[in-house]
């Protein structure tokens, strides 16, 4: 009888050893180790056929020489999935979308497969049975009439049987983590059992030019699971954020070999699946009919899309010895640098009081143009004194209180004028070079934080 083999391997990025470790090597995290069983067979597995790929022999070849090409897209109809992965999707890429349980990755997934109805889809899957996708189908679409096939299997080797009759022009996998190839003897989910099944769809991919979409669990701590490698081996890495009790969903970018990676796509979940939002600025802007201290309008630039977005701050009096510093959407360290600014320059004694910060429509920031906005709205609600509804703001704050430029400003003040606002506070290091003629409302240009509030509030 032939021993078993085992090794071990690290549970965050996937090093193997011979021997078990406190400490990763690697990626120096601790306790992160387990043991799989790893006896592979010596006998040929059959998998994805790859003829005369073991015999082929590349040459090295100069840069200049080296033809130049654009990868060829393809459009799956939904808008925002195409901004987000760069204007369509590339033929044999391998795209991996991320999200929590109950976020709506597999309704996206078949919403996609059920409306490109001009190309043959295999949807896989190893968590739901075909009634369940059935009716879920029937949720999303009436009538569905995509040429759309649905395969529940989570053996890699069965399914490249069928892929092979079936030649689909897509493929989605749902999830990951419960698929299992013959070649090793762990259990599905394991790190040597996702990484090897992600290498034999990207193997296939990459030699039919076939789109794969790989759906993938998330841990407690909001990272993909399975081995930090699986990142490194996908084309593309999307992250499907919200709340459930929330409407609205964020598709966001972290890496796309094909695109820029900060793009956003913008979701809202009804009872017949997903809707694309084309204006984001729309629904991050309450409808409000009275002015209302604490709340100010800022410009921010999402990958190339503008939007703008409600600020809402509450300055209270602090009731324990310990003043509260909380923020929604935004960094606290960052929060907490601007009240020191407004403290320092400004002359506004916030240490003893509480400050809650709350960015609108569950969105998270990390533009810095966002700051001029939060530092408005942290004073009218100290103050008590409500910002007109048609003022926006788009600059960012220095330590020293100076108002410093940010990139692409022309499109910042675009939306603002698109969406009927009135007058915009910028840097004025922002305005060299601007035309303003073609603008209706008033850019205003600033280089201090104190000539914003004498602006403002006088």
């Amino acid at each position: 009888m032939a021993k078993t083999k085992s090794a071990y391997f690290c549970q965050s990025c996937g090093f193997e050893t011979a021997k078990w470790l406190g400490k990763c090597p690697s990626c120096n995290s601790w306790n992160t180790f387990v043991e799989e069983v790893i006896e592979k067979t010596t006998a040929k597995v059959p998998t994805w056929k790859s003829a005369g790929s073991s015999t082929r022999v590349n040459k090295p070849s100069k840069v200049a020489t080296i033809e130049s090409s654009t990868e060829k897209r393809m459009l799956t109809g939904d808008q925002e999935l195409d901004r987000v992965l760069g204007g369509g999707l590339v033929l044999g890429s391998v795209t991996l979308i991320g999200g929590e349980p109950g976020i709506g990755k597999s309704t996206l997934m078949l919403q996609l497969a059920l409306n490109m109805g001009s190309k043959r889809i295999l949807y896989i899957s190893g968590e739901e049975s075909e009634q369940q996708i059935k009716m879920r189908a029937e949720r999303i679409t009436a009538t569905p009439t995509a040429d759309c096939y649905i395969l529940t299997e989570t053996s890699t080797q069965n399914i490249f049987k069928q892929i092979e009759e079936l030649e689909p022009e897509i493929v989605i996998v749902d999830s990951i983590q419960t698929l299992h190839s013959a070649h090793i003897e762990s259990t599905p989910g394991s790190v040597s059992q996702v990484r090897e099944c992600t290498a034999e769809l990207l193997r296939f991919a990459k030699e039919t030019d076939t789109p794969v979409f790989l759906i993938g669990h998330i841990t407690k701590d909001g990272a993909i699971a399975g081995p930090k490698i699986l990142e490194h081996m996908v084309d593309t890495v999307l992250q499907f954020e919200g709340d459930r009790h929330h409407i609205y969903r964020i598709l966001r970018s972290i890496k796309n070999r094909f695109g820029a990676a900060a793009e956003l796509g913008i979701y809202a979940m009804n009872s017949s699946g997903l809707r694309e939002v084309t204006n984001p600025s729309e629904i991050l802007l309450s409808q409000r009919e009275e002015e209302l201290s604490g709340i100010a309008i800022s410009a921010t630039l999402e990958g190339a899309r503008p939007m703008l977005i409600e600020t809402q701050a509450l300055v209270s009096t602090a009731a324990y010895g310990t003043p509260q510093r909380s923020a929604t959407g935004f960094d606290t360290k960052r929060m907490n640098m601007l009240l020191a600014v407004l403290e320092k320059r400004c002359g506004f004694k916030l240490s003893a009081r509480d400050v809650f910060l709350n960015l609108a429509g569950g969105i998270r920031v990390e533009d810095p143009a966002i700051d001029l906005a939060i530092m408005v709205a942290i004073i009218s609600s100290h103050e008590d004194v409500s910002i007109p509804s048609k003022f926006c703001f788009a600059a960012e704050v220095g330590l020293s209180g100076e108002i410093r430029a940010v990139n692409r400003i022309d499109q910042r003040i675009a939306e603002a004028d698109k969406l009927g606002f009135e007058r915009i506070f910028v840097s004025k290091y922002n305005l060299k070079g601007l035309n303003l003629e073609k603008y209706k409302l008033e850019v205003v240009g600033v280089g201090k934080i104190e000539d914003v509030f004498s602006a403002l509030f006088g």
